[in-house]
């Protein structure tokens, strides 16, 4: 029998024709749980959808992505419509989807939920069981798949940001049989180790059945028991796990797993400029305080010093006499005051000054003024006082004519 050479490409140009040609094909409405789920930065959607057997790859293009009205994620069970085609370039067939419906929940994701359940009622997620990172790790741990891709992710990473840290690598499966305890002896291990301060727990991305070993739950207990702090870096950002859940940090992918644990040469040697000028002004703060207060402390000794003492003594006595001068100067010209109205006064009322203006003052031989005629007798001794002296003699009567 003749068999005829075909190239490749006619060989799945040939597949694709029959493909197309199928009515039923053209037009399917298929049943699965969505796997392998992947949004592209065009907005198309890429997923598997799987049974218990087999599964399918599908995309659904931007226009018709749009349209979903449900929370697309990882391990629900969907309805899709759409058309099976050959991809001839790489010989692959895959579904394009027209329209999607929520049909239920898939059993991975059914399991997952309820072993989160049952976790969060333990309190093992709760915020105050997360031990603190440490700021400048000497030594980290990390279990992985020792030819992964997240290794090599972490190592750039580390190299970059600070040469000096040390990486202790545990290999481990991080996918099918054995992967869960590979795991569970990692922490033992590094827990075993003194000079390991931290510890990553990283995969690349991968479907939801791919990360089934970390929503285990007794992989999840030894994280929670874990002495040393453990931070996760477990598939693509979109991707949750119960480990994630657990850990004490999670990070998005292996690669920013590195980044929170292995702190920067450059931010450190930021952070310790920064602390050196803190130290500055905190240690000038503290001898410009004390240097104030000593200079507190000398104005109080000398207040209370004996030379203090004295020369307040001192200044108060010059102000005391200075205080009684003119007290004595005041009354002494109140005093002058009074004494020449005084003096005025009688001045004013001194009988000599009436001699001045031409009159005599009379007297007996007792010194008595005589103010009228009839205290003379005859024979009586008088002195008449002019201004310029005095006339005495006998008084002899003055015969009225």
């Amino acid at each position: 029998m003749f068999v005829k050479t075909l190239t490749v490409s006619a060989l799945n140009n040939y597949i694709k024709r029959i493909i197309d040609g199928d009515v039923i094909l053209n037009n399917v409405s298929l049943k699965g749980e969505i796997s392998n789920f992947k949004l592209h930065s065009s907005g198309h959607i890429y997923f598997s959808l799987k049974d218990n057997l087999s599964k399918i790859n599908c995309i659904m293009f931007k226009d018709k992505a749009k349209n979903i009205d449900f929370d697309f994620k990882e391990g629900m069970q969907v309805e899709v419509l759409g058309r099976v085609k050959v991809y001839d370039r790489e010989g692959v067939y895959q579904m394009y989807c027209d329209s999607i419906k929520m049909s239920g929940m898939g059993d991975i994701y059914l399991a997952f939920l309820e072993t989160k359940k049952k976790l969060e009622e333990k309190g093992v997620f709760r915020e105050e069981h997360k031990k603190a990172l440490p700021k400048f790790p000497k030594r980290v741990g990390i279990i992985t798949s020792p030819t992964g891709a997240a290794i090599k992710d972490i190592i750039n990473v580390a190299r970059r940001r600070n040469k000096s840290t040390d990486l202790i690598i545990y290999p481990a499966l991080v996918q099918g049989n054995g992967a869960i305890e590979e795991i569970k002896k990692g922490i033992e291990v590094l827990n075993s180790k003194p000079d390991i301060d931290v510890i990553i727990i990283a995969r690349g991305g991968g479907a939801i059945e791919d990360l089934k070993a970390f929503n285990d739950e007794s992989l999840a207990m030894s994280i929670y028991k874990s002495k040393k702090p453990i931070v996760t870096g477990i598939g693509h950002e979109i991707d949750f796990t119960i480990a994630d859940f657990v850990a004490d940090r999670r990070a998005s992918t292996p690669s920013a797993a590195a980044e929170i644990t292995i702190p920067s040469f450059e931010t450190l040697e930021n952070e310790i400029k920064t602390l050196e000028v803190s130290l500055k002004n905190t240690i000038n703060f503290m001898i410009d305080k004390k240097v104030s207060e000593v200079k507190i402390l000398e104005n109080e000794i000398m207040k209370y010093s004996p030379e203090t003492f004295i020369v307040n003594q001192y200044y108060l006595l010059d102000t005391l006499k200075e205080k009684l001068n003119h007290m004595i100067k005041n009354n002494l010209s109140i005093k002058n005051l009074e004494i020449s109205n005084m003096y005025d006064k009688l001045s004013n009322n001194n009988p000599l000054n009436i001699l001045n203006k031409g009159y005599s003052i009379v007297k007996n031989e007792e010194d008595h003024v005589l103010n009228s005629k009839n205290d003379l007798n005859e024979n009586t001794y008088i002195n008449i006082i002019f201004k310029d002296g005095d006339v005495k003699g006998e008084f002899s009567p003055i015969k009225e004519g």
